[in-house]
Formats: structure tokens, sequence, C-alpha cells
């Protein structure tokens, strides 16, 4: 019967950012030819085979994965080994985040250059 069903890669919580590609593999330490693999992302089928491949991720693909081995000895009898849960969390890229940055801070100084022109030209005229 199969047994000790694995994702790898391995760790517990894995933190990938938007448009990453994600490639999770399943084996098994102990099964019987033929094993046949099936993933389910927060509880639900999603895909079958060995490999999961999620591509460009993006946070709709945050959650748990496991993987479920199949196998059959004798024809009737059908063995499952589930994997651990291995949490995957998606966060968004930082560029969106510096680009908001840059944007306020070229708005401040445009704004800090047209109070200095503007209080020059105020303080020149009544001199």
């Amino acid at each position: 019967p199969v047994a000790n069903a694995t994702i790898t890669p391995g760790p517990p919580a894995h933190q990938v950012h938007t448009g990453d590609p994600v490639t999770l593999r399943c084996s098994v330490q102990v099964g019987s030819a033929p094993v046949t693999f099936t993933w389910l992302q927060n509880g639900r089928q999603v895909a079958q085979g060995p490999l999961l491949e999620l591509g460009d991720v993006d946070p709709g693909h945050s959650g748990t994965f496991q993987c479920v081995a199949t196998n059959q000895l004798d024809g009737h009898r059908v063995f499952r080994a589930l994997s651990p849960e291995l949490a995957l969390v998606v966060t968004p890229q930082g560029h969106w985040g510096t680009a908001v940055a840059v944007g306020v801070g070229r708005t401040l100084l445009f704004l800090v250059l047209l109070l200095g022109v503007i209080t020059g030209c105020h303080w020149w005229h009544y001199v």
C-alpha cells in the first residue's frame, strides 16, 4: 500500500509573490505502481498527477494544498495516503507600493516648490 505522501517544496508554510511560478511535486516513500495522485486546494479537488503547476500565481492561489496518493494491490482494495498540508501564501509584489510612495513624494516636492515660487513672487512684488 502507499504510505508517506509528501509535497515538495517542503516547508509547512510557503510564501510567494504575485507572478512567481510555482510547481508542487507529490511523491510517496512506499507504494506499488501504479500510484495515482490527486491534488486538493482548501479540501477541493483541483488536479491530477504527481506535479501541480500553478504557473504565475495570484492571491487566488493562496490556501492549503494536499495531495492524495492512491493505489490498488489486488484490484479490489484501494489504499490512500494523504500528505501533510502545505500552506501557500501569495502576497502582492512590492513594486506597487514603491510606485505609490514615489508618486506621493514627487507630488509633495512639486507642492513645496510651487509654494516657494508663490511666496518668492509675493515677497518680490512688495520689495
